[in-house]
């Protein structure tokens, strides 16, 4: 430790990542199913990304933006679970200052940047159906580029000061996380400084971020709907409410997964921390392996493909 002026206070060298409290027994057998839920996602998104860099006829605006959902969630998972399942198996749960904040920024980068990323699709479903005829002139490559670019700037641009806000912190309880990951808020928690502004920085953090996003996706859905109750036959409303069934799938799975982890720790008092800590571990480990499954079985050209390839295999 590096100790300050006052012997109590310090600034960790390292953190011990503790896993989940009360759960020590049970830990090794809990790590199985989340290692082959992250063996699943690393396939899928592998498997999804390839799929659309090799088939040209994929190189289409709504499979662009699957792509960069693919890679975001393949980022998401790996900037955790990993460290995650060595604190389980071998309880190595020892993690360097540096390498804490490395894990948290890349962690809280790729949500914010998939809640991005599900705008953008957002807004691609609804040119396509409320102006399909402007589609292949707005959503041009160079533009999609332009997208993905604003999504990973914004991502950024609201985490970088979250390192900053939790490296000015002093520490004199612990260094003990009760967490198998770095997590913004549980790293603050530790500190003997007031977090108010942590605390109200992470509100509008998220306010900006995935609130923002999540009411531009529903407005964008209401005028799609308005469009499709517009059109003339039963069949023409059916096929294009059909192009965003996978979308609002995914879009519902993400966000019920994010309320969950953001008003984790609200009820820490109420619920055991054990089902607060695996209901975190939900928003890291299912989206990335369910988000290609979605797609996959949804969207037949990827099904094709998927078929394809096996079938090379």
């Amino acid at each position: 430790m590096m100790p300050a002026d006052n012997h109590s206070v310090f600034i960790p060298e390292t953190f011990i990542l503790s896993g989940i409290p009360g759960t020590e027994e049970s830990q090794f057998w809990l790590a199985t199913p989340f290692c082959l839920m992250y063996v699943a996602a690393l396939l899928g998104n592998s498997l999804l990304l390839y799929i659309i860099a090799t088939e040209r006829s994929l190189h289409e605006p709504m499979y662009l933006f699957l792509s960069m959902l693919a890679a975001v969630d393949l980022l998401l998972s790996t900037s955790t679970v990993p460290k995650m399942l060595a604190v389980f198996w071998f309880r190595a749960g020892e993690i360097s200052f540096a390498a804490c904040l490395t894990q948290m920024f890349f962690n809280h980068v790729s949500i914010i940047a998939e809640s991005g990323i599900l705008l953008a699709m957002a807004f691609d479903r609804y040119v396509a159906i409320c102006n399909p005829l402007r589609y292949t002139t707005l959503l041009t490559k160079p533009v999609i580029g332009k997208i993905g670019l604003a999504v990973l700037t914004r991502s950024f641009c609201l985490i970088f000061p979250v390192v900053f806000l939790v490296m000015r912190l002093k520490f004199c309880r612990a260094n003990l996380l009760p967490h198998s990951y770095c997590e913004y808020m549980t790293i603050s928690r530790l500190a003997c400084d007031d977090i108010t502004v942590n605390i109200w920085y992470g509100v509008a953090q998220a306010i900006l971020a995935v609130g923002l996003d999540t009411v531009l996706i529903a407005v964008s859905y209401v005028l799609i709907l308005r469009a499709v109750f517009r059109f003339p036959s039963k069949g023409a409303q059916y096929k294009a409410l059909r192009t965003c069934n996978s979308h609002i799938s995914v879009i519902l799975m993400f966000h019920t997964s994010s309320v969950f982890s953001y008003f984790a720790y609200r009820f820490e008092r109420i619920i055991p921390g054990y089902i607060l800590n695996l209901l975190t571990y939900l928003y890291v480990l299912l989206p990335p392996m369910l988000n290609p499954v979605i797609y996959g079985v949804a969207t037949k050209e990827i099904l094709k493909r998927v078929i394809k390839v096996f079938y090379r295999c």
